[in-house]
């Protein structure tokens, strides 16, 4: 049965509704193509913000040096969260005795050399977040119960040692702990395990600045007001400012009304 039409509609039936099932018109199929496209080029310079950034790419670069001349087993990379620097224990690389936080003198001496590259970094905006990894080997004594409060009490150490003795400024540091959660290889060699007792820093995309500069008139950051002249009455003188508003309600000299004039004597009492 026809559908019936209805006064100021467009009936069911007509082709310029599309019903489902019907195919969609010929323009959405590239309209859809080019959001997409727009998508996907967006997604792609958020992952090569970091690696288009000089000083991170820099920075990625002396790291490399120092770790190679010091031959410490390391990763050094950019990601699209920042760079990325993985300190792994190898050979005579002991960052920390077994169950302990305590930094280790050769610890102590691989922060000394990458620190000024890092510095420079957190100094200009960026957050460095140290991530502290164990394996899987359970602990418990009397300073930590879990592999977590272990780890989280390492990366700990190493913020606390980069702020007092290396000068990094703390509002640009942090440490978080994972356990043995996030091993790189399988737990099932002493190598591998040593391979997953690392220290990561992660040195994340500086965040845009959206603070404009403050124009003559604007609040200040603390809300205050700039100052502006204002007119000062003196002892024995008009205001120093002689077009300054009289108060509400009081008429000026120039704008007062005449005083009314005394009557003659002849015409007083008329």
């Amino acid at each position: 049965m026809p559908h019936a039409k209805v006064k100021g509609m467009i009936p069911m039936s007509d082709p310029r509704v599309t019903l489902i099932g019907h195919p969609a018109p010929a323009w959405l199929v590239n309209y859809a193509d080019l959001m997409t496209e727009l998508v996907c080029f967006f997604i792609v310079l958020y992952a090569l913000s970091a690696a288009l950034n000089k000083d991170v790419q820099k920075a990625k670069k002396d790291v490399e040096e120092k770790m190679k001349e010091d031959k410490v087993a390391s990763e050094v990379k950019v990601t699209k969260d920042g760079l990325q620097i993985t300190l792994e224990e190898s050979g005579e690389n002991v960052f920390f005795e077994i169950g302990s936080a305590e930094l280790s003198p050769r610890m102590v001496e691989i922060l000394g050399k990458i620190a000024p590259t890092l510095r420079t970094l957190a100094k200009d905006g960026h957050d460095i977040v140290v991530e502290g990894h164990t394996d899987d080997v359970p602990i418990h004594n009397a300073h930590f119960s879990s592999n977590w409060e272990l780890s989280t009490a390492r990366a700990t150490s190493v913020v606390q040692h980069m702020i007092n003795t290396l000068g990094l400024p703390p509002a640009h540091m942090a440490a978080i702990g994972y356990g043995e959660f996030h091993p790189l290889v399988p737990n099932d060699s002493d190598e591998h395990r040593a391979k997953n007792r690392r220290v990561v820093f992660l040195v994340k995309n500086k965040p845009p600045n959206f603070k404009e500069k403050k124009e003559p008139g604007q609040e200040s950051a603390d809300g205050a007001a700039d100052q502006t002249p204002v007119a000062t009455v003196s002892d024995n003188g008009p205001p120093a400012d002689q077009n300054a508003a009289a108060p509400s309600g009081e008429p000026t000299t120039e704008n007062a009304l005449p005083l009314p004039q005394e009557a003659p004597p002849d015409q007083q009492g008329q």
